[in-house]
């Protein structure tokens, strides 16, 4: 029997991870008849995770789950609201008591696909509705387009600037979205709701919802304007304890922030194989009195008892449902721990589809219109975003070198890209403007500016300058460098201490600390996004076209398009 199973059958499943001699997570202990008293209160928790929007099935890497260890083999083909909304059908039925409530991790919207995006994300929320969503915390990506669209996404109501762009009224999430750790810093108060409770057969459950606290670092500017962020574990805690005090002792947490599995079972997606990331020491320092973390921000998927808590995450793009079977004591209110029994269930192509799904993909399908189906250019071969050792990838390259195209005007010789902002690969063939807008959403301006060669060496230094893995900006074909991997990063507090950076040239020739060279950026770059608060000091800024435009007009100018080589950045010893 694989480990799934054994849990399923509540028979124990060791998942150890040992991290720097501390044991973080532990068997799980089989299940066991309640004591003399009252039956225990059974409880189902659906949960998913970084849905973006992906009403359709998604295509690529980003619409399968591995199977098994050959990644080109053990594969199935998964994910799309039609499937998504049957699965969750079908597993709420198999609940015995039917006493289910379905709950997300952040970052249903934003970064979505044409579909939803041309619609301000009004179409997953209707979506979401049909499928019976409860809870969801906020994501990074809920704040894209700032908080008063975020409460607008929540409360309903027609976009101020483009009205009910499908004809019909928006009427709101039916859902609560939780935000237990974005402060108002005018007021000091919760954006949204930090916590809600539900009765569930006369016992309460708490729900805590997080997004991760450097939220303000990955979202531009405007869209955290008047906002603050606070830490995961002490806000987790706070809300713990005052759920305590009104009578909750189930309580679970919906935190938009990850890890991943490592090592060559990491593909496995019902497995805890030596987790890394920020998620474990946040799951480690919560209090004891709370039982499960939903998870996510990391697209990955995991199945974990850390700390004596269910951690838990469902990759993303509604690939997978987290089915989280809970026993609740009626007399203490608390989770029976033996009972508890975890699977990451993956959402075939080859259940039936829901029909609500089907016509509301058909309704926004046609309010669409022919834009979508447009031909922008071709692609002569496969364009990825699978990075090479030093992290460069080949869309990310060709992305840079559109932005610099659209701005030499604007006396542009360099561009850079950031990789977070690569959203899908480019497939062989046609390249319609819905796939075009599925590689770049986010609709960021093109920003040119000013940056001494002293400025744009720190700012390459402060790629590696990080307590986390590198940022590597993707650079256009003119900006070339050397990564020395023995030599010393910089800090955080002072990036350009690093001298990992050498053999900086553009155009060939090289650069001159004192010369002031004019760099293309996106806005949220510009704006310090993504922790390059080093672009923040660049002078004589001009704004240009939106990127996505660039990046159409780079692709029709170029048919086919080919992959460029990942040169740009060269790693010495």
């Amino acid at each position: 029997m694989s480990p799934s199973v054994l849990r399923r059958a509540g028979v124990a499943a060791a998942v150890t991870t040992t991290m720097t001699g501390l044991v973080v997570a532990a068997a799980l202990a089989p299940a066991s008849a309640a004591p003399n008293g009252p039956k225990p209160v059974d409880l189902q928790l659906l949960a998913l995770n970084d849905f973006h929007g992906a009403l359709e099935p998604p295509t690529g890497s980003g619409g399968r789950v591995q199977t098994g260890p050959d990644a080109a083999v053990d594969r199935v083909d998964a994910g799309g609201a039609e499937y998504l909304a049957t699965q969750l059908q079908q597993l709420a039925a198999a609940q015995r008591r039917h006493n289910t409530i379905t709950v997300a991790a952040g970052d249903l919207i934003g970064a979505s696909p044409l579909l939803s995006a041309a619609f301000h994300d009004e179409p997953t929320i209707e979506a979401l509705n049909a499928m019976g969503l409860d809870y969801a915390s906020v994501g990074n990506h809920e704040f894209d387009e700032g908080s008063a669209e975020l409460l607008r996404i929540q409360n309903g109501g027609c976009h101020p600037v483009d009205g009910c762009a499908d004809g019909t009224p928006y009427e709101g999430a039916d859902f609560q979205y939780l935000s237990a750790n974005a402060f108002v810093t005018a007021t000091g108060e919760p954006l949204l709701a930090p916590y809600a409770i539900d009765n569930v057969q006369g016992v309460k459950v708490g729900f805590i919802g997080m997004t991760l606290e450097g939220t303000g670092d990955i979202v531009s500017q405007q869209g955290v304007a008047g906002l603050e962020f606070a830490d995961e574990v002490e806000t987790a805690n706070r809300y713990a304890a005052e759920l305590q005090a009104r009578g909750v002792e189930s309580i679970v947490v919906l935190l938009h922030q990850g890890g991943s599995q490592t090592g060559p079972d990491a593909w496995d997606v019902d497995q805890c194989n030596a987790l890394t990331g920020p998620i474990v020491d946040i799951a480690t320092g919560m209090s004891d009195a709370i039982d499960v973390v939903v998870s996510g921000h990391t697209h990955q998927a995991y199945n974990c008892l850390i700390d004596g808590k269910v951690l838990t995450s469902a990759g993303s793009n509604g690939r997978l449902v987290t089915d989280i079977d809970l026993q609740l004591d009626r007399r203490t209110g608390d989770v029976i721990d033996s009972a508890t029994r975890v699977d990451n269930v993956v959402v075939e192509r080859t259940v039936a589809r829901d029909p609500a799904q089907t016509a509301l993909i058909a309704r926004y399908r046609e309010a669409l219109g022919p834009i979508a189906s447009e031909v922008v250019g071709e692609a002569a071969a496969d364009i990825t975003r699978t990075p090479d050792p030093e992290g460069e990838t080949p869309l990310g390259n060709l992305i840079a070198d559109a932005q610099l195209a659209d701005t030499r005007d604007a006396g542009a010789v360099a561009a850079l890209m950031n990789p977070g902002g690569v959203r899908a690969d480019l497939l062989a063939g046609p390249i319609t403007y819905e796939e075009a807008f599925t590689v770049q959403p986010f609709a960021n301006n093109l920003v040119t500016l000013d940056l001494t060669g002293t400025q744009l060496d720190c700012v390459l230094e402060q790629q590696y300058a990080r307590t986390t893995a590198a940022v590597v900006l993707q650079p256009s074909s003119t900006l070339r460098y050397t990564v020395s991997a023995s030599a010393p990063a910089g800090t955080v507090a002072d990036p350009c201490s690093g001298q990992k950076v050498d053999g900086l040239t553009i155009d060939g020739a090289p650069v001159d600390p004192a010369t002031t060279y004019r760099i293309t950026v996106n806005n949220f770059l510009a704006g310090g996004g993504d922790g390059f608060s080093q672009l923040t000091g660049g002078t004589g800024a001009v704004t240009g076209s939106i990127d996505l435009d660039a990046f159409t007009a780079h692709l029709g100018a170029n048919r086919p398009a080919t992959a460029p080589a990942t040169d740009r950045i060269t790693t010495v010893a």
